[in-house]
């Protein structure tokens, strides 16, 4: 077993990353700095790819063959997965890793800011201090700039993984000092290879490997989860509800109650641990007597039987609340991507149906619809249709603030009228 094998149709990326990580264990040696140099290995890398192009998981496969304990030219190349150092990495559990996403719609100054101060500690047990931000195109302003200082001064044994969808999508001064990792989606055939190694049927193995558009992990939900595929199965029928207005916004209701309730079973019991365990940690909810949870107060007691609580616990609770909300939101926007993708999908394939071009149809188990949906239309009304879902994408992303019902219900019109 090696670090690099859930990496799926990245042979380019794994050996680049593999002889990085190869002259960085020679560090150290006679030759050590000058091999680092000539093979790339630097301070700061930027992984760069679409969504499904597994960029954190080669972040995280790179971290590991840095932190290898066999790294060496006799043992053969770095990243064995076995090893305590790759086993951690993998695991997140390493003492010379920290790991940063964002958990809401934005990435905060605070959590790059005790990124930057674990930065200038020398490693405990490796060779680097590894910090990876799986999300530095959610860096607000404050936190790049913050990430940056860092950047431009580095301590001698730190490392800084970032990852976002394109170079485009991080500020020039952050992007000009990493070297960069350009990841690709994944094709078809790469994807139907590791569903068959996962045991999943030939059939079912083409048909999620084609509806998931080069993204493996929402290949595996597809060809897992009966809810999944559900879903998608709503989302593809929603063309055949441009009815009357009020139909046609039944629709559009009904994706964001799903989109909501697909947050609510991802985020409830999670924000219900979080918020019990901040208000043990304050003391709220806790009183003066009693044998559980007794609470002792340097300045005068409260009467027996009031609640007592720490200074500032409403404001941390209030925070708590308000980081929930930013996750959730964050969850259905997701979602919501999720489906337009798949919408977006439908009418690729309705277009190359008109225009009898000879591809592949990313949804072969729709046939009947898309051919439905190509003799009910002309290409010119298909191709409007196409570009208002991707304009959606666009608006969703850009905005996340928006009422994402209103667009969605946008949308919906625009599809029925155009």
């Amino acid at each position: 077993m090696s670090v690099w094998d859930g990496l799926t149709g990245q042979t380019a990326v794994v050996e680049a990353l593999t002889a990085a990580a190869g002259a960085a264990a020679l560090i150290g040696g006679p030759d050590g700095a000058l091999a680092a140099a000539r093979a790339g290995m630097t301070h700061s890398w930027l992984f760069t790819g679409p969504s499904g192009a597994s960029r954190a998981d080669a972040a995280r496969a790179f971290a590991a063959a840095l932190s290898c304990e066999r790294a060496a030219p006799a043992a053969g190349p770095p990243g064995c997965g076995e090893c305590v150092g790759c086993h951690t990495v993998l695991t997140d559990t390493a003492a010379d890793l920290r790991t940063v996403r964002a958990e809401g719609l934005s990435l905060g100054v605070q959590d790059v800011r005790a990124l930057v101060r674990d930065a200038a500690s020398a490693p405990t047990s490796g060779r680097y201090r590894i910090l990876l931000v799986e999300e530095a195109d959610r860096l607000t302003d404050s936190a790049a700039n913050a990430l940056l200082k860092a950047l431009e001064e580095p301590a001698d044994r730190s490392v800084f993984l970032l990852c976002a969808p394109s170079v485009d999508d991080v500020m020039p001064t952050i992007r000009s000092r990493c070297r960069v990792v350009a990841l690709r989606l994944p094709s078809v055939d790469d994807l139907v290879g590791a569903l068959l190694r996962d045991g999943v049927d030939e059939r079912t193995a083409h048909v999620a490997a084609r509806a998931a558009q080069g993204h493996l992990g929402r290949a595996r939900l597809l060809a897992a989860a009966e809810q999944a595929r559900a879903r998608r199965a709503q989302v593809v029928a929603l063309p055949g509800r441009r009815g009357r207005v009020g139909a046609c916004l039944a629709a559009p209701a009904d994706l964001v109650g799903a989109a909501n309730a697909d947050a609510e079973a991802a985020n409830s019991e999670r924000d219900e641990a979080e918020a019990e365990a901040l208000r043990t940690a304050l003391g709220v909810g806790t009183t003066s007597s009693g044998t559980t949870g007794r609470t002792k107060r340097a300045t005068k007691s409260p009467p027996k039987g009031k609640t007592m609580m720490v200074r500032g616990a409403a404001g941390a609770l209030k925070d708590l609340e308000k980081s929930q909300k930013s996750r959730g939101r964050r969850t259905v926007l997701d979602s919501l991507d999720r489906a337009l993708l798949d919408l977006a999908g439908l009418y690729r394939d309705v277009l190359a149906h008109q225009l009898g071009a000879t591809v592949d149809p990313i949804n072969p188990d729709a046939a009947a619809e898309v051919a439905r949906l190509a003799a009910a239309a002309t290409p010119e009304r298909t191709l409007r249709r196409l570009e208002a879902v991707l304009a959606t994408r666009d608006t969703l992303a850009g905005n996340p603030g928006l009422v994402a019902q209103l667009a969605v219900e946008s949308l919906a019109l625009t599809l029925r009228d155009a």
